[in-house]
């Protein structure tokens, strides 16, 4: 296994790391709204919120030297149902392949964001 970091999106916080490589899969730890420059979860609603997630897996998928256009699966979380529309709106600005997904419900996610993406990349 091999741990993927990248300074082009927020360092963890907690006791985990950005991706896992193995064999030719990437694993990625949930992304949440955060500007890496700043270290602050962005300003503005679901639609900015998913964007700076998108540009965070991005980020991480591209050090890890693959891309949007490889993930197989992404599983989503927010923190409001009624978010999925707008939600959907960016996410599939970035995942335009279509993959697999889950998307569900939670009452709470860190930081109080309204949204978190993790996901599951061919190399």
């Amino acid at each position: 296994m091999q741990k993927i970091h990248t300074e082009q999106a927020p360092a963890a916080i907690g006791p985990y790391s950005q991706a896992i490589r193995t064999g030719n899969l990437l694993f990625t730890s949930g992304q949440i709204p955060i500007d890496p420059a700043t270290g602050n979860v962005v300003e503005g609603g679901i639609k900015e919120q998913a964007e700076q997630i998108c540009k965070n897996l991005k980020a991480v998928l591209e050090a890890a030297g693959t891309s949007l256009g490889k993930v197989v699966k992404t599983t989503c979380f927010l923190a409001d149902m009624g978010d999925f529309a707008p939600f959907n709106e960016v996410y599939g600005k970035y995942f335009p392949e279509k993959p697999a997904r889950s998307c569900v419900a939670v009452r709470a996610l860190p930081k109080n964001v309204l949204a978190e993406v993790e996901c599951i990349a061919e190399l």
